[in-house]
């Protein structure tokens, strides 16, 4: 018998919380025991936003990517090559998935707060461009969200509402503006994404060679956006250094926490 893999995949990352229902079309948590504290709430409404994207990405496929359910026992198994990941450390995977899970949705919220304010402007489409690779990121972390058994950061809400806010206060200032925030937020992104291609390499290159073909590829597209904003007056924006380098901080501080939380 065939099982729809994100439904299967999602359904047992979510069952470690609570039983997933059907209420008015929406899925909602049923926690097995009361919840305690902020730290349990956000987390399942982490689980339920990355249950999402999950169904979301398999909308958008129109349902043809099905696995067989053995395939669903094994808990590092690539489904492109059947690779099996043995011996790997989990916690550095853990926390290198984590938060570019988390850096990748943060970055969508961004392109979608910008679009809300310049998406009918001549910026929009290389904006809407821009957001179309952010998506395709953001739909391969939510797959290796599942293959590697990665629990998302706690704070996917904050940022979902932080990155909306910071794209479309930016795009406020005009397009300049919204093009200072792509250049400060996505030189932090390869930053970050450098860092983490050298920690993998000491690791073991071979060992991690198709998550290192990942980063590198998104870090080159997260570069090309940098130059794109450079391209379009990015520096023209008002306080062009103040804004870069306090956009940079909270990036930094973003990742510092969703890396461990």
């Amino acid at each position: 018998m065939l099982y729809n893999g994100w439904e299967r995949e999602a359904d047992i990352h979510l069952s470690r919380v609570g039983a997933v229902e059907q209420a008015d079309g929406c899925d909602v948590i049923r926690p097995r025991q009361a919840l305690v504290g902020g730290r349990m709430a956000a987390e399942v409404v982490g689980l339920q936003l990355l249950r999402a994207e999950c169904w979301r990405s398999l909308c958008r496929e129109g349902g043809r990517r099905r696995w067989h359910l053995s395939s669903l026992h094994s808990p590092y198994r690539c489904c492109s090559t059947g690779t099996t990941y043995e011996n790997i450390n989990k916690p550095v995977v853990d926390r290198i998935i984590r938060v570019d899970h988390a850096g990748e949705y943060g970055a969508n919220r961004i392109y979608a707060g910008q679009m809300a304010v310049l998406g009918r402007t001549s910026v929009g489409p290389v904006i809407r461009k821009m957001w179309d690779q952010e998506k395709d990121h953001l739909k391969k972390f939510n797959e290796l969200m599942i293959l590697y058994r990665v629990r998302p950061t706690i704070l996917l809400p904050f940022w979902n509402i932080a990155g909306f806010m910071l794209g479309a206060g930016t795009a406020l200032l005009g397009k300049e503006g919204a093009m200072a925030c792509t250049v400060a937020v996505e030189e932090s992104i390869s930053h970050h994404y450098n860092n983490q291609i050298r920690t993998l390499v000491e690791e073991d290159p071979e060992k991690y060679r198709e998550l290192l073909e990942v980063i590198k590829k998104f870090r080159d597209e997260e570069m090309e956006h940098h130059d794109i904003g450079l391209d379009h007056d990015a520096e023209l924006a008002p306080a062009y250094s103040i804004l870069k380098n306090a956009i940079q901080m909270g990036c930094k501080a973003a990742i510092f926490l969703s890396e461990r939380i």
